[in-house]
C-alpha cells in the first residue's frame, strides 16, 4: 500500500498526540512510584510501553510517527494514557481506523444540503442559528441570530468564523461575557477535525491565524485536547436584559462527497430554570449511492 504524503503527516500528528497526554499523566495516576530523580513530565515512553504491553522501541517509533500498528495496541495505550471517548475516537481517526477525511469535507456546504439547511433555520423566529462549516466559518445565519448577536452580514468574509469572532471581537466579548470557555470548547471540536486534515490550506491558515491574533493564548493553541461540542446554558447581555440559551451544536448526516457542516442552535430558556432540550428536525439528505 503506498503511503501518501497525507497519511505521513497524520502518522505525525497521532505521535504528538500521544507525547502531549504521555506528558499530562502523572505517575501516580497509573499507580507508579514517584522518585526525586524523575526528570521526565509525566510518563516515560518506556512506562507507557511496559502498561500497553508493547516493545519500547515500537512505542518509540509510534510517538515519531515512523510506523503504523494495530487498533489493538492503540486500544492498549489509549487506556494506559486514560484517554476519554473523544481523544480515543480522535487517535483511532489518525491512524485510519475512521472513514478518512478529505479535503473536500472542510469546504462549507454547498447546494443542495446547504440550501436545506438554511431554509430550515429561516422558519425558526426564537431560536438563534448558524450553520458553520467544519472550520468554524459562518457559512448561514437566521434572522434570530443576526437580531441576538452582531449581524455576520455586516462582516467582511474572511471575519465570518466564529472562533475567531468570540476570542477577538470586542461586540461578541460584551455580549457573551464568559466567552471563553464556550471558545474553549469550540477550539478543541475544531482540533477533531483540524488533526485529521494536517495538510489542508483551510485548517493551516486558520490555526495560524489564530496564533497571530492571540498571541497571548498561545497555552490554548498547543494544547492538543479535542472533544465534542457539549450543550451548555449561556448567558446573553443584550440590550440590558440577560437571556438564557441552551447552545447546541448539531451535525447532520451528509450525501457522499458533500459536507453540510454543523448547526449551532440556541434554544431559550425556560424563566424557570429549566434546561429544555431543543427538538429539532434535521432537514433529510440524500443518501449516498451504493457501492
Amino acid at each position: 500500500m503506498t503511503t501518501t504524503a497525507e497519511d505521513t503527516a497524520r502518522r505525525g500528528e497521532l505521535g504528538t498526540f500521544l507525547r502531549a497526554h504521555r506528558e499530562r499523566l502523572a505517575p501516580a495516576e497509573v499507580g507508579l512510584p514517584v522518585t526525586a530523580r524523575r526528570r521526565t513530565p509525566g510518563l516515560r515512553r518506556e512506562e507507557v510501553a511496559a502498561l500497553s504491553g508493547v516493545g519500547v522501541a515500537w512505542y518509540t517509533w509510534l510517538e515519531q510517527g515512523r510506523v503504523d500498528t494495530s487498533r489493538q495496541v492503540l486500544d492498549a495505550v489509549s487506556r494506559t494514557l486514560r484517554l476519554d471517548g473523544d481523544a480515543h475516537r480522535h487517535v483511532l481517526a489518525l491512524a485510519g481506523f475512521a472513514p478518512p477525511r478529505t479535503s473536500a469535507d472542510a469546504a462549507p456546504a454547498g447546494p443542495p444540503e446547504h440550501d436545506n439547511l438554511r431554509t430550515m433555520i429561516a422558519g425558526w423566529p426564537d431560536s438563534p442559528a448558524l450553520v458553520l462549516a467544519p472550520d468554524l466559518t459562518i457559512t448561514a445565519w437566521n434572522t434570530a441570530y443576526s437580531t441576538l448577536w452582531p449581524d455576520p452580514g455586516r462582516l467582511p468574509a474572511d471575519r465570518r468564523n466564529l472562533l475567531l469572532l468570540l476570542i477577538d471581537d470586542p461586540d461578541h466579548q460584551r455580549l457573551l461575557p464568559a466567552w471563553e470557555p464556550f471558545a474553549q470548547d469550540l477550539h478543541r471540536h475544531f482540533r477533531a477535525h483540524a488533526d485529521t486534515l494536517p495538510g489542508d490550506d483551510g485548517v493551516r491558515a486558520l490555526t495560524e491565524r489564530l496564533h497571530a491574533t492571540r498571541p497571548d493564548l498561545a497555552h490554548w493553541w498547543a494544547c492538543r485536547s479535542v472533544g465534542g461540542f457539549a450543550p451548555r446554558t449561556i448567558e446573553v447581555t443584550s440590550r440590558d436584559r440577560q437571556l438564557s440559551y441552551l447552545v447546541t451544536l448539531l451535525t447532520p448526516a451528509a450525501s457522499a462527497g458533500t459536507a453540510p457542516g454543523s448547526l449551532l442552535v440556541h434554544t431559550p430558556a425556560p424563566q424557570s430554570g429549566r434546561i429544555a432540550t431543543p427538538e429539532f428536525t434535521l432537514p433529510h439528505l440524500p443518501n449516498p449511492p451504493r457501492p
